[in-house]
Parts: C-alpha cells; sequence; structure tokens
C-alpha cells in the first residue's frame, strides 16, 4: 500500500507522533521537501528496494529526472534536517491567523478547528467573493486562495512570520474595509 504523504511532516507535528510510526504500514511513501519543509522543490519516495527499482525505471521511461541536481539534493537534506524543528511554529501561526479572521465581520472560521498550517475559510457574508477579495490581497502582496466563490485557503510556513499574519489581517481588514484594531501579539 501507498501513501502520498505530501505533508507528512505536518501531520507529524500536529499529532505528536513520528513520521515512522505514521508511515509503518504502508509499504511505500511519498513526501513533498518543499510543503513546510522548506527546500526548494523536490519530493522523495521511499520503499524496498524492488519497489524502488521499478519506480526509477517507470520514471525513466516516463523522461522522468534531473541532472546535475547535487544543490538541490543539499538543499532536500538541509530541509530533512531542519524543517520539522519549524513545524510547530508554522501551527501556530495558523492558529494565530484564524483567530484574527474570525474577528472580522464577513468572514466565517472556527479557528479550534485548525491543528496544521493550512486554514480555510468561508467569505460569503463579507459581499465579494473569495476571487475578488484574492485578487484584492494579492495587489498588497497577500497571497491566499479563492477555492470555491465562497472559500478562501491559506498557509502558512516558514517565511509567514508573526508579522506576516498581521500584515495579512490588516489588509484583509483593509480589503473588506472594516476598520483596523492593534495588532495581537
Amino acid at each position: 500500500m501507498h501513501l502520498d504523504g505530501a505533508r507528512i511532516f505536518n501531520a507529524s507535528a500536529a499529532l505528536g507522533r513520528s513520521v515512522v510510526e505514521l508511515t509503518r504500514k504502508f509499504d511505500s511513501v511519498m513526501f513533498c521537501l518543499s510543503k513546510g519543509l522548506g527546500a526548494p522543490v523536490g519530493s522523495m519516495l521511499v520503499g524496498s528496494k524492488e519497489f524502488f527499482e521499478e519506480a526509477r525505471l517507470v520514471r525513466k521511461m516516463l523522461g522522468g529526472g534531473m541532472r546535475q541536481a547535487g544543490v538541490l539534493a543539499a538543499a532536500g537534506l538541509i530541509a530533512l534536517e531542519e524543517g520539522p524543528k519549524h513545524l510547530p511554529i508554522d501551527h501556530e501561526n495558523a492558529r494565530f491567523l484564524a483567530h484574527g479572521l474570525s474577528e472580522i465581520p464577513g468572514i466565517k472560521i472556527d479557528p479550534a478547528k485548525i491543528v496544521t498550517n493550512i486554514l480555510f475559510f468561508n467569505v460569503t457574508d463579507s459581499g465579494l467573493t473569495s476571487f475578488d477579495i484574492s485578487k484584492r490581497l494579492a495587489a498588497q502582496n497577500v497571497f491566499a486562495n479563492g477555492v470555491t466563490p465562497q472559500m478562501m485557503r491559506m498557509v502558512t510556513h516558514r517565511d509567514v512570520d508573526r508579522a506576516g499574519c498581521e500584515r495579512a489581517l490588516q489588509a484583509l481588514r483593509e480589503v473588506l474595509q472594516v476598520p483596523g484594531k492593534s495588532a495581537v501579539a
């Protein structure tokens, strides 16, 4: 059985269980080095020697692969060694962001449901679609995706610190024309 565990390290940090424990029952696992761990690109595939040999053959048949990937491999090693330490901070920042979002009129989110670094929130009562809000936020260098006309998605990661969360909240207040309030520490 294969686990597409792109964000398995986030799950590990949120659950307080090791990646080894979470993946033990799977024959193979894929995880992303850039989602949360901080590498510029890359994913890893882990499994038995036989599985890996077959995967390598299929990759070559499909034209996949890179040459001179040492610099990226080095970034991947650093991401594996250092990235997991930062994930709890990303999760704390997501909860901070969710709490701030819950105080903005027109936005619906339950901060208690945020356990990792991804937030989904409803903007139906704002009078704008999520796509309109996304465009207006992007003009202020705040990136949030409209998932449906009513739902938006934000993600915290190692490049989004607490001050960045505060800037995102202020930009959203401006987009929705909600009077600002002093930053919460």
